[in-house]
C-alpha cells in the first residue's frame, strides 16, 4: 500500500485531490512543517503502536507527545511501536508515510484530542513526501477514526 491506497481512500470522500505531493521529504514533523510552510503542531502525525497481535493507530498533534500513562490506562496496554518493517506489514505503510486512509482491515484509528486546537491540521498521505489539509473533524470522519483519546500530553 502506498500513496494511491491513501488515494483511492480519500476519492470515497471527494478528497484525493486534495493530496500534496512534494519535491521534498515530509517524512518528519520537522520536514513536513518545512514543506507545508506551517508550525510543527499542526502536523498530525499518525503513530503506530503494537495491540495483541495487530496494532492501533494514534493521529497526534506535531507538537504532543505520548504519556505512558494515558496510553496504558486508555488502552491497557504498554505504548510500545513496532520496529519500522513491521509497521510497514501492519499498517500498510511504510515509515515516514503512515497515515490513517487506506490502511490494512483491522487497524483500529484514534485522534488524540491535541488536534482540536486547530481549524486544520496536515496528516501525511501514504508516502515520505506527501500530505493533505483536513480538519479535524474531516480528518476523524475520512480515517474512520474509533473513538477521540487523550492520550498525549503538550509541551509546557
Amino acid at each position: 500500500m502506498s500513496i494511491e491506497a491513501a488515494k483511492a481512500h480519500l476519492a470515497r470522500y471527494g478528497l484525493a485531490e486534495k493530496v500534496r505531493e512534494f519535491e521534498v521529504s515530509s517524512a518528519t514533523v520537522a520536514l513536513a512543517a518545512l514543506a507545508l510552510g506551517v508550525e510543527e503542531a499542526r502536523i498530525a502525525k499518525t503513530l503506530s503502536f503494537r495491540r495483541g497481535e495487530g496494532c492501533i493507530l494514534v493521529v497526534a498533534a506535531g507538537d504532543a507527545r505520548i504519556d505512558n500513562r494515558k496510553f496504558r490506562d486508555r488502552f491497557q496496554c504498554k505504548a510500545k511501536m513496532p520496529a519500522p518493517e513491521e509497521a510497514a506489514e501492519l499498517v500498510g505503510h511504510a515509515v515516514g508515510g503512515v497515515c490513517p486512509f487506506g490502511v490494512r482491515e483491522g487497524v483500529e484509528v484514534f485522534l488524540d484530542v491535541s488536534l482540536r486546537r486547530f481549524d486544520t491540521v496536515f496528516p501525511a498521505a501514504g508516502s515520505s513526501n506527501s500530505a493533505i489539509e483536513l480538519s479535524p473533524e474531516e480528518l476523524f470522519r475520512c480515517a474512520g477514526a474509533a473513538d477521540w483519546v487523550d492520550v498525549c500530553k503538550l509541551p509546557e
